[in-house]
């Protein structure tokens, strides 16, 4: 999904993310704030129904609906992220440019910031004609098991 093209600083915490709420003027309702601090405590990427399990789980009373409505539009305004999967959309705490690492023994998206060097920046661009301004890169990979850290 595309995020708006609105400057402003990185979102890093759910402070930050209440706070850009409010810049945007938008209502931090009590379903709102319940899914940005479910995010920011799982630190990890989830599907609406997960969202949706655990708030119920942990008694907080919210409907499907208002799990979607507000999943949207956190989305949209790029106060969180979604990220387009393989089973659907799966919503993150991370919103600034950032890229995955992909766990295929485990089915989980891991959030890291890595930046590439100017001269593979430069490499991409000769490659392509088309000059660079931002990117994410996915990472592919399995978890080591302790036998395998072993044998090397």
């Amino acid at each position: 999904m595309q995020k708006p093209a609105i400057s402003k600083k990185p979102i890093r915490s759910l402070e930050d993310a209440l706070e850009q709420c409010q810049v945007l003027g938008m209502r931090v309702s009590r379903q709102r704030r319940f899914i940005l601090e479910l995010l920011w405590q799982a630190n990890e990427h989830l599907s609406a129904r997960e969202i949706y399990d655990r708030l119920n789980q942990q008694g907080k009373d919210i409907g499907h609906t208002s799990v979607y409505q507000n999943l949207e539009a956190l989305s949209t305004q790029g106060i969180i992220e979604c990220i387009e999967h393989c089973d659907g959309r799966l919503y993150g705490n991370i919103s600034d440019a950032h890229s995955h690492v992909n766990c295929i023994d485990t089915n989980q998206i891991l959030d890291v910031h890595v930046e590439l060097s100017a001269e593979v920046v430069h490499q991409v661009e000769a490659q392509t004609g088309v000059k660079i301004t931002g990117y994410s890169i996915n990472f592919y990979g399995y978890r080591k098991s302790p036998l395998d850290q072993d044998s090397h």
